[in-house]
């Protein structure tokens, strides 16, 4: 869940922006996988057929879970990211408090449980099931061999936070919520990807730690494959001509990373970056059929 800042440039100067307490706030709810995730729930509302004010509400929910979790992780990662001289961390650098980002992570967390709950009684559980699940990763899960599984969790929570938001509360089908856990999982190998380094000098031992640079970016697209072969074959329990397209062209991806690692290091995270689009794409093409 790490979201890098701009740098300094060459000559050690910074964006004057960045100073300001806002500004550096808003930096450390990682606000690229904030964005993501917010709009891709909201398009998941639209396309099962949510009413527009009842996607604006699954919508708000989903930000401020994500705040919250997002603020969250760089509270508790500030004081070992200031041991090791995290400069791109607004909390870390001293550019907004430690205090700050708590309250604003718990005042977004509170403000999640009745956006949550007026989706309905049972998606608000899912979803704030889903949010705990992320902290949970924050607070402990992250340094050990279990850390997929809060993203696998908060990422199948949401077609079924979707689903259930639908009149009459139906159940969400087996297809979206396995393929939200596989896309979870593959969303955390890429997350971390980047800060393996930095997380084993630190003594932060998730599974991508345990991996390795090297074994995380072959794993990487293997979830992601595996959603889209989910995604093409479980709405009908047979893939039609663009299910079978998607397939093909996720293995082909996924081959080519991993036969390109040698000669290009970012060959399969280039790679799994093109199937998690096309996972995205898939899920969104199916979100009609939800239920």
């Amino acid at each position: 869940m790490e979201t890098y800042q701009r740098p300094p440039d060459a000559g050690g100067r910074t964006d004057r922006r960045a100073g300001l307490p806002a500004v550096a706030l808003a930096g450390a709810c990682h606000p690229g996988p904030v964005a993501a995730v917010t709009a891709l729930a909201t398009a998941l509302a639209a396309t099962a057929g949510q009413s527009a004010l009842r996607c604006v509400l699954a919508g708000a929910a989903v930000l401020t879970g994500q705040l919250s979790v997002g603020w969250s992780n760089d509270a508790v990662d500030a004081r070992r990211d200031a041991r090791t001289g995290r400069r791109d961390k607004p909390v870390a650098s001293g550019r907004v408090s430690e205090e700050a980002v708590w309250r604003a992570a718990f005042t977004a967390g509170a403000l999640c449980v009745p956006l949550s709950l007026a989706c309905g009684p049972m998606a608000g559980v899912v979803h704030l099931t889903g949010v705990a699940s992320a902290w949970a990763y924050n607070l402990r899960l992250k340094s050990t061999a279990w850390s997929w599984l809060p993203y696998a969790v908060g990422f199948a929570s949401l077609p079924a936070f979707v689903a259930l938001g639908l009149p009459g509360r139906p159940w969400p089908a087996w297809w979206a919520v396995t393929a939200g856990a596989l896309l979870g999982i593959g969303a955390h190998l890429a997350d971390v990807l980047p800060d393996i380094g930095h997380d084993l000098r630190t003594g932060v031992r998730g599974l991508p730690q345990r991996l390795g640079t090297r074994g995380t970016r072959r794993c990487l697209p293997v979830p992601l494959v595996a959603a889209t072969a989910v995604l093409a074959l479980g709405p009908g329990g047979a893939a039609d001509a663009a299910g079978q397209v998607a397939v093909a062209v996720a293995a082909s991806a996924a081959l080519s990373g991993a036969a390109l690692d040698r000669r290009w290091g970012r060959a399969p995270f280039a790679a799994a970056v093109v199937v998690a689009a096309l996972d995205v794409g898939l899920l969104l093409v199916r979100g009609s059929g939800l239920v």
